[in-house]
């Protein structure tokens, strides 16, 4: 399947990577691909650094005639989202993904695809091998861990890059330039429960809400796409007002940056209402179709027969978690009232799980507004801290101010329209992007941030858009012969 990918045109575009699909590289856990990294370099002879935190740069002299242009940084993220479908077998640690190609789209077989930022790495690397491609001097910045922490942007030295420009080739539209992005901040809770034994009596039920599109909870919270961890404590309020429901476990969602595709509930009812417990189920999951019939055609709410468990939630705890995560804040919050359909502030509900005393929830706060940024992280904080619950921030990442008189905008929208005969839309993103705290390491780089087609970030739905990863290869390598001199 990978072969098939490496022979698309141009195919120096697509053979590194088709070879970077075949690299596990998830966040946190990117040895192997910086190991794969640094071995290019050595084999290419080209001059590689590893900073502390495990960023690779790899430089690349001017082609002749090019030796007075400004220096420019390609810059992508080499790790990548880890999410499978429950029937899907795959060892993100260790497994190749295993893509295809279908209707114009690179695909992955039940998993994410890893387009997210795998596509920008192959171009930079397709770009330091190529020797027929005009350019001023380059260097190529990998950073590691973006998707769980930016920690590689965290780190970054001041002085780790020569650069007078940098190309971020990280964003998912193509014939869209970015010139911002929102900043962002987690906030985890630790909601207490208490446990009393199973009731006698009683049958184990396994609730689940499945199917969804899931997605990026930047790119796509605006997209009214349903969140599983609200959809199934939803059901579970509903049910408790006609049948003795008791919760013993509950667990949705994976990651702070998608929204929440999958949740299961482990439940006990009496016997004497499984009839009624099968047709609210069935009742209900018709509701959530007719009501999500545009953005989740595919939603799907089951329930089985499992064993019964040992023991549930007690009636206090039971109630502070189903309310606590009912009322709590998701999507949307506010829209820019200066910026036509640009969300100004979001939050997204990501993950509940189990713990042996309390669930552990996870979310994730984004904002171009600072203030608001901390004012939604407090009143998500305050839901759950009325129930007795810990909360914590994390440290959070700034925003990136755009630079409405940047030169490498200019230069890249020219470019773009130049090629393709139209114009280039030039705007912030909701999403983090590294940039910002790039931005804040170098102030004075001029930056923009681009990339082909991606639909589906962060889920395994997740494919690139061939075409437009043509014309992507072709806009840097137009980008490039046209940066300034010094």
């Amino acid at each position: 399947m990978n072969e098939d990918i490496k022979k698309l045109s141009p195919e120096i575009l697509w053979k590194y990577f088709g070879e970077i699909l075949e690299v596990p590289r998830p966040s946190k856990k990117e040895e192997k691909i910086v190991e794969y990294l640094i071995n290019f370099a050595k084999v290419n002879q080209l001059d590689y650094e590893k900073d502390a935190t495990g960023n690779i740069l790899i430089r690349k002299g001017a082609t002749l005639g090019y030796e007075n242009k400004k220096i420019v940084v390609l810059q992508s993220h080499i790790d990548m989202v880890c999410e499978k479908n429950n029937d899907t077998v795959h060892d993100f640690d260790n497994d190749p993904i295993q893509a295809y190609i279908e209707d114009g789209w690179v695909k992955a077989k039940g998993t994410t695809l890893g387009g997210d930022d795998g596509i920008g790495v192959a171009a930079q690397l397709a770009l330091l091998v190529s020797s027929d491609i005009e350019h001023g001097p380059i260097e190529c910045l990998f950073t590691v861990d973006e998707e769980t922490g930016l920690t590689g942007a965290f780190g970054l030295e001041p002085d780790f890059l020569k650069a007078d420009i940098l190309l971020n080739l990280d964003s998912e539209d193509e014939g869209e330039l970015f010139i911002g992005c929102a900043g962002g901040i987690d906030t985890v809770v630790e909601l207490p429960f208490d446990k009393t034994r199973t009731p006698e009596n009683h049958n184990g039920y396994k609730l689940t809400v499945k199917g969804l599109c899931g997605g990026h909870s930047g790119d796509d919270i605006n997209k009214g796409l349903a969140n599983a961890n609200k959809v199934l404590v939803r059901l579970l309020f509903e049910l408790e007002k006609d049948i003795d429901i008791c919760i013993s476990e509950f667990d949705g969602g994976n990651l702070r940056n998608a929204i929440a595709r999958e949740a299961n509930a482990n439940v006990a009812i009496p016997q004497e209402n499984a009839q009624q417990l099968e047709e609210y189920v069935n009742s209900y999951c018709k509701t959530l179709q007719n009501e999500y019939k545009v953005t989740e055609p595919n939603l799907v709410v089951t329930f089985e027969k499992i064993e019964i468990p040992e023991s549930i939630l007690n009636e206090e705890s039971q109630m502070r978690f189903i309310n606590s995560v009912l009322v709590c804040p998701h999507g949307v919050i506010e829209m820019a009232a200066d910026m036509e359909n640009f969300v100004q502030t979001s939050t997204n509900l990501a993950a509940i799980k189990t713990k042996e005393d309390h669930f552990y929830i996870t979310t994730s706060q984004r904002s171009s507004v600072e203030s608001q940024k901390y004012a939604i992280a407090d009143r998500v904080a305050a839901t759950f801290q009325t129930v007795g619950a810990k909360t914590q921030h994390g440290d959070g990442y700034p925003g990136w101010t755009p630079n409405p008189t940047s030169e490498i905008k200019d230069i890249v929208a020219a470019a773009y329209e130049k090629l393709f005969e139209t114009k280039a839309e030039v705007k912030a993103i909701h999403a983090g992007l590294e940039c910002g705290l790039i931005g804040d390491k170098y102030p004075n780089m001029d930056m923009i941030s681009y990339g082909p087609t991606i639909r589906g970030a962060h889920s395994p739905v997740e494919r690139l858009h061939i075409q437009s990863s043509q014309n992507f290869w072709k806009l840097t390598l137009e980008v490039l012969k046209n940066v300034p001199n010094r």
